[in-house]
């Protein structure tokens, strides 16, 4: 498996402006804010905006408020994980320099999920809540093992990075297989965990991960002008007075921190921090303070869309996020990719 410098933006991206910038910021707002309200007014039990608007002024009947209310939390943690997956997708990216790298390939979903099948056979550990404090760990704790091989020696390789993360990967995969098959009651909590739902949740799920979240999200904010002077290469970065190994590693800690708290949170949910990043490069350009800023807003408007189709589309079933993830980002990261000059 080899590593490839992300594919330049078009020129239209390189040349924008201030004006063009200020245009793709109210895009991105206005995107952001008609997902918020879409995620509050749609569902798989439908309600007008009238219905809506009584329940958030303190009026509608105990039923509507149930309904209404109880999309209120799984709103929140669309946001927090479409942040989370969007802005690490964007440092990993950048750090390899793969235009394919994703959250995926820190070993995080791998390690999140073999620490829920574990708990969950092992020490009897049951439901969202449970599953969510497992799920932070081992998400954790098999990131920071891929960092550690990828950085081993002193300095990060992108190759060694993406190989130990596939290595960890099939070496977690074969014992998730192995337990499931033969705790059938395990499996049954791990393929509703292993699809991503924003559904059944709390508020408490959000406010547990948050720490981590923020974190995550302060550093990478602070890498974002040292991760500009080394897309120009190493050593020239080096020459400016940037540690290339110290920001690389830096770097996948923040993903690792991002990564661990959504999926922890909601389970792997595909394609975002795949999907995102490219649509923000095509849009703002090379500049990583302006692309984590973008993916930040880009982010969340995926998942909550995403949602909102699952909610809708089979009434009165939903289908989780995770699934419909993949059908709405598909379409716009083949466009962003078509209109960027430049092979991969």
């Amino acid at each position: 498996m080899t590593t490839a410098t992300p594919a330049r933006p078009g020129p239209a991206a390189r040349k924008r402006g201030p004006a063009g910038l200020a245009l793709a910021l109210v895009g991105c707002l206005v995107l952001l804010t008609a997902s918020l309200i879409a995620s509050v007014m749609f569902g798989s039990k439908p309600t007008g905006a009238s219905d809506v608007v009584d329940v958030i002024t303190g009026g509608g009947d105990t039923y509507l408020r149930t309904v209404v209310e109880s999309r209120y939390p799984r709103t929140v943690l669309g946001v927090l994980a479409g942040v989370c997956l969007a802005v690490a997708g964007t440092l990993m990216q950048g750090i390899t320099r793969n235009p394919l790298a994703e959250p995926g390939l820190l070993g995080v979903n791998a390690g999140a999920s073999a620490s829920i099948v574990a708990a969950t056979a092992y020490l009897g550990a049951s439901g969202q809540h449970d599953t969510m404090w497992w799920a932070l760990p081992g998400a954790l704790l098999a990131g920071l093992a891929v960092h550690a091989v990828g950085t081993a020696g002193g300095r990060t390789s992108p190759v060694r990075l993406v190989l130990a993360g596939a290595v960890l990967s099939a070496i977690l995969a074969a014992f998730i297989q192995a337990v499931t098959l033969s705790h059938p009651r395990v499996f049954e909590t791990y393929r509703y965990w292993v699809v991503g739902s924003l559904g059944g949740r709390g508020y408490e799920v959000a406010w547990s991960v948050l720490p981590f979240a923020a974190a995550g999200f302060v550093l990478a904010l602070l890498l974002g002008p040292a991760l500009n002077a080394m897309a120009v290469g190493d050593d020239k970065a080096a020459s400016l007075g940037i540690r290339p190994a110290r920001i690389k590693g830096a770097g996948l800690l923040a993903a690792t921190l991002l990564s661990a708290a959504a999926t922890a949170a909601v389970g792997p949910i595909a394609f975002v921090g795949l999907a995102v990043p490219h649509l923000v490069r095509a849009l703002v350009g090379a500049d990583f303070r302006l692309q984590i800023l973008f993916s930040a807003l880009a982010g969340p408007s995926l998942v909550l869309l995403s949602d909102v189709v699952g909610r809708v589309l089979l009434r009165p079933e939903e289908l989780m996020v995770g699934v419909v993830t993949a059908f709405v980002g598909a379409p716009a990261l083949l466009v962003a990719v078509r209109r960027m000059k430049g092979a991969v």
